[in-house]
């Protein structure tokens, strides 16, 4: 799916689904996605017999950040009703959240995040303020299993 280029693609044009199978509907408008760190975790590991004095690498755990989505407020209860589910024990609230950056006239898929077995681990609105002129922020931070890409 992954489509190359020698010229980098900008961060504008993407969609997001949230595991509801709505890419272009008011709830999946999304104005930031911010994507985690990946790691794979090194061991250093020696024999007390090697010949060699430095240790070699091991690996061990891959650990992941969390996935930061920002919104809008648009009065949709979508977000805080998925995020309580999980406060409230369901163990059916994990989704697949699939981000799709498109080129530049929006008639293609040029890349594809997909992060399995999400769950909102934080959600957060943005202070009020009777004299800024911002728009109402809304976040929310999920936790998963693994992600891919294609």
């Amino acid at each position: 799916m992954a489509i190359f280029r020698e010229k980098p693609y900008t961060g504008i044009n993407f969609v997001v689904d949230l595991g509801n199978g709505d890419e272009f509907g008011p709830e999946s408008g999304l104005c930031e996605v911010v994507f985690p760190e990946a790691r794979v975790q090194m061991l250093d590991y020696r024999n007390g017999n090697d010949k060699e004095s430095q240790p070699r690498k091991l690996q061990t755990l891959t650990r992941y950040g969390n996935l930061l989505l920002r919104r809008g407020v648009i009065g949709s209860l979508l977000w805080y009703q998925w995020w309580n589910a999980l406060r409230n024990q369901d163990i059916k609230a994990t989704r697949t959240i699939t981000v799709k950056l498109l080129n530049e006239d929006r008639s293609e898929v040029v890349l594809i995040w997909k992060f399995l077995q999400a769950r909102p681990v934080n959600y957060q609105v943005s202070p009020l303020n009777a004299l800024g002129l911002e728009p109402l922020i809304e976040s929310l931070e999920v936790a998963f299993d693994r992600f891919e890409m294609e």
